[in-house]
């Protein structure tokens, strides 16, 4: 399991396992918190081309998906 803290995913870097229209490294580019600091809203943005994702920043954590930084 990746060890992903919501208060650090802002900029964070991502690679993915399973590359689709060869995208595969990707960057957060955005992130909304509620009040009690939970993640309301998470948008990843691939570094390729520039399309950006709103994610559900849980998957992140499945290694199988995602890897930490740039590989």
């Amino acid at each position: 399991m990746n060890l992903v803290s919501p208060k650090k995913l802002l900029h964070s870097k991502w690679t993915k396992v399973d590359v689709l229209n060869k995208e595969k490294h990707f960057s957060i580019i955005d992130v909304e918190y509620n009040d009690e600091q939970k993640v309301l809203k998470c948008i990843i943005r691939a570094e390729i081309n520039n399309n950006e994702y709103d994610i559900n920043w849980r998957i992140l954590k499945d290694p199988k998906q995602w890897k930490i930084g740039w590989q």
